[in-house]
């Protein structure tokens, strides 16, 4: 179902995710459960999740908000693409764009940015994140597609 068919019958249960924004990857949408992380200009705890399988989650990243330096690279997103991560929501950047938009995986980014992340492994795993007036937790719901990115605490569909 479209995110826009899910706003207009599930509009008590959903919330729209405010922030611009862009869209890489060669799906078109998912519906999954997220896993949730915490990070700050470093991948490291990014990439123990992806390593890990992804049993159809969507991996959802609150990088602070950084544009300034990427958290995710094609290495990454084709290791998501391996485990069996449906895709990834970063409220941070992400690297070689290009490349990620010709893998089979959807992945919603603030912006892009060439320089490559610290790896200090400061980071949390499953943790309550907030960004884009959403308060998200591991287990929740999300779903995305080209009109943008929703959030339940509940399948929805």
């Amino acid at each position: 179902m479209k995110t826009a068919d899910l706003i207009d019958h599930h509009a008590s249960e959903i919330s729209l995710v405010h922030l611009p924004f862009l869209q890489f990857g060669q799906k078109k949408h998912f519906a999954a459960q997220i896993q949730t992380v915490k990070c700050f200009e470093d991948n490291t705890v990014v990439r123990a999740q992806l390593e890990t399988p992804g049993e159809g989650r969507v991996l959802v990243v609150d990088g602070g908000g950084s544009t300034r330096i990427a958290i995710l690279g094609d290495m990454l997103a084709e290791l998501a693409i391996s485990n069996n991560w449906a895709g990834l929501v970063l409220n941070a950047a992400i690297r070689d764009s290009a490349e990620i938009s010709e893998l089979n995986t959807l992945v919603f980014a603030l912006a892009t940015s060439p320089v490559k992340s610290a790896k200090e492994c400061w980071g949390r795993v499953g943790c309550e994140i907030e960004f884009g007036g959403v308060k998200f937790c591991s287990r929740d719901w999300v779903y995305g597609d080209a009109d943008g990115v929703l959030h339940s605490k509940k399948k929805l569909i």
